[in-house]
């Protein structure tokens, strides 16, 4: 059976597939900076409560991840 011939578009969108990733993690790094600091101005009550949140967050991801691998 003969392979199907490649593509120049193929090599093209290779190349720009790194490009958006590190947009993509430019975006939430920019995201990540400027809700802590806002975090940060609320004050330590607040950063309690979002500490929380976010480790919940962090096991329950981790718990559905380790499920649908298991399956």
């Amino acid at each position: 059976m003969a392979t199907p011939p490649t593509l120049a578009a193929d090599a093209v969108l290779g190349l720009l597939v790194p490009l958006w990733q590190w947009a993509i993690g430019l975006l939430v790094l920019v995201t990540v900076v400027v809700s802590a600091r806002r975090l940060l101005m609320r004050g330590p009550t607040r950063m309690g409560g979002a500490l929380l949140l976010a480790g919940a967050a962090v096991v329950a991801l981790t718990a559905i991840s380790y499920l649908v691998e298991s399956l």
